[in-house]
Formats: structure tokens, C-alpha cells, sequence
């Protein structure tokens, strides 16, 4: 059974920083595009971050581009995103997600529904 847990949210002033991991059990990750979403309350799910099977292909979302770093260790069956200058329309609910993907181990994804499994997810709060 194929689980991904989030863990690393939390309470932050503005400017300041969160490391969010994601761990998989269930899964060999580097069989997998992970992703990092988020949802605040009263929107839409987006897109943050996506990293490619090998770890060597990123992209992110315009809002956290330069802030964000999104990193993994397929050994450790983990993904992380390094979370800088916070700000407070960054609060929001954060999950991991993996697409089981056979393609090129570059190619990374930012659709949601292409994603097959999901965390539960953790709340990230930055105050102003």
C-alpha cells in the first residue's frame, strides 16, 4: 500500500523559513515525478513545485520561484521543499504527490490530476 507522509509545517513569521519532507512508504521513488501542492482556505489547489525522477530537473510556480527549492533522496524515499522568505499568502495546506512516470527521468510534471497518490498534507501558517 503505497503511502506519502508530510511533515514539517508549522507556525513562521513572515521572512522566516520551513523544510517540508515528504516520505514514502509503499513506492520506490525514483520510479516517481514528485510534486508539492497547496491549497489555502477558500481556494483552488496549486501547483508549487515538481522534481524530476533523478533529481536533476525542477520547476516551480511563478509565486515561489526563488524562495522555494524543492530536493530528494530516492535512498530515502523522501522529498523535501526548502521554503525561504515566507510570506503570509503562502499559508496554506502543503502535500507531496507522486505520478508513476516511465518516460524520460527529466521530466518533471505541474498538472495535478497526473498525479496517482497524495499525502494527507500539513499546514504551513506564516504570520504577518
Amino acid at each position: 500500500q503505497v503511502r506519502l507522509v508530510e511533515s514539517g509545517g508549522g507556525l513562521v513569521q513572515a521572512g522566516g523559513s520551513l523544510r517540508l519532507s515528504c516520505a514514502g512508504s509503499g513506492v520506490t521513488y525514483s520510479n516517481y515525478i514528485m510534486g508539492w501542492f497547496r491549497q489555502a482556505p477558500g481556494k483552488e489547489r496549486e501547483f508549487v513545485t515538481s522534481i524530476s525522477r533523478n533529481g536533476a530537473s525542477t520547476v516551480y510556480a511563478d509565486s515561489v520561484k526563488g524562495r522555494f527549492t524543492i530536493s530528494r533522496d530516492n535512498a530515502k524515499n523522501t522529498v523535501y521543499v526548502q521554503m525561504n522568505s515566507l510570506k503570509p499568502e503562502d499559508t496554506a495546506v502543503y502535500y507531496c504527490a507522486a505520478r508513476f512516470y516511465s518516460g524520460s527521468s527529466w521530466y518533471t510534471e505541474s498538472e495535478s490530476r497526473e498525479y496517482t497518490y497524495w499525502g494527507q498534507g500539513t499546514q504551513v501558517t506564516v504570520s504577518s
